[in-house]
């Protein structure tokens, strides 16, 4: 049986759609890959540029460094390193310097006047507390209780402890005192030291010569 002339002997198949959208995603990301990769390139360079413009700052600086140092008189340093550990020193022991003036300074100022002390022994104990002891008279006892409230209320004069109190036929007391003082007190500070008095010039005198009147 003969085939129609109608019907070709042979033919060759078309692409489907899917396979047209697989070719197109490849292309894409081959795009972008590429992309990425000449942004990689870039910034190696970038950063092997900015690399070279720090090492010869760095060594554009060691050589400054190098010169300065050269420069330095031996005999100038070892004077700065002399006169800086005389400053650390005197610090140090400006640091430690006790100052009994500011307990005087306390007790004159918040003492009442109907109190006065009679003796006072002040020493440091072997753990760096300041002690001190002492005895005195009150005009009453009323005026001991005061003196006791200021201690308290000023908190400097620690652990303040009022003994051997005795009331005299004029209603005077006398009494015994032991306390500690709160560190500051003795502290030494130089802005509490005493400003030199100031020199004053001798006024200027002058002599008037009077001649006698003409006759």
């Amino acid at each position: 049986m003969a085939l129609s002339p109608t019907i070709p002997t042979s033919f060759v198949p078309r692409p489907s759609s899917p396979q047209r959208f697989r070719t197109d995603l490849t292309g894409a990301f081959g795009f972008f890959a590429y992309f990425v990769f000449g942004l990689s390139f870039l910034l190696a360079i970038g950063v092997f540029v900015y690399g070279r413009i720090l090492a010869a700052e760095q060594a554009s600086k060691d050589t400054a460094l190098a010169a300065a140092v050269a420069s330095i008189d031996s005999t100038t340093a070892e004077g700065f390193v002399r006169l800086h550990d005389r400053l650390a020193l005197s610090e140090s022991l400006l640091d430690q310097h006790i100052a009994f003036s500011g307990f005087f300074a306390l007790i004159d100022r918040i003492l009442p006047t109907t109190v006065r002390f009679t003796s006072l022994h002040l020493s440091i104990d072997p753990t760096g507390v300041a002690q001190v002891e002492g005895s005195g008279t009150a005009k009453s006892f009323n005026a001991l209780a005061a003196a006791s409230a200021a201690f308290a209320a000023d908190g400097n004069i620690k652990d303040a402890i009022f003994s051997s109190i005795k009331v005299n036929k004029d209603n005077s007391v006398t009494f015994l005192l032991a306390a500690s003082l709160d560190p500051k007190v003795i502290a030494f500070d130089p802005s509490a030291a005493p400003a030199a008095p100031a020199v004053v010039a001798p006024a200027a005198t002058s002599t008037a010569s009077s001649s006698p009147p003409s006759p």
